[in-house]
């Protein structure tokens, strides 16, 4: 669709959902995580909340799965399970939380350090082939916004982003 055509859909106050920006969110992060999905599961068997949780993990250390939900974003049962299926391949290991002691701290196992070493550079290749037709500047404002419109959706919501 042309950048006229969705301004002029903006301008009559009906919508159009191929100019209603939710859907395009979703249309595009649905694209983007599809492709890359597919690597994951069949050079690794993952899906992509069990990749999200391993770079969480190897990003910050040991999570609670509450810790997990909210930086992920992700709900609970989703969380739960990606995490089960973890620790079942030995991907992450589950320890008593010694501050709470009602639940579980996950962490990276040896051989999930090294599944995340070795996955980080094909997510960084994706990446970079899907940003190669936009400038740095684009790329950083595009981050910038995208940051924005999820403060602007959790305030909404009442809910912190």
């Amino acid at each position: 669709m042309s950048q006229s055509a969705a301004l002029s859909d903006e301008t009559t106050g009906a919508l159009k959902l191929d100019a209603y920006l939710p859907y395009r969110l979703s249309v595009a992060s649905n694209a983007v995580s599809g492709l890359i999905a597919r690597a994951y599961e069949d050079r690794f068997g993952l899906s992509i909340p069990q990749w999200r949780l391993i770079c969480v993990l190897a990003e910050d250390g040991g999570k609670t799965q509450r810790e997990i939900v909210a930086r992920t974003v992700m709900d609970k049962v989703t969380v739960s399970r990606a995490a089960r299926e973890l620790v079942a391949r030995r991907l992450a290991a589950r320890s008593s939380n010694k501050a709470d002691g009602r639940s579980h701290v996950l962490t990276l196992t040896r051989e999930g350090e090294r599944m995340h070493a070795e996955i980080s550079p094909l997510a960084l290749a994706y990446e970079a082939a899907l940003i190669a037709g936009l400038a740095p500047a684009e790329v950083a404002q595009l981050k910038r916004l995208l940051i924005r419109l999820q403060g602007a959706a959790g305030a909404l919501s009442g809910a912190e982003s």
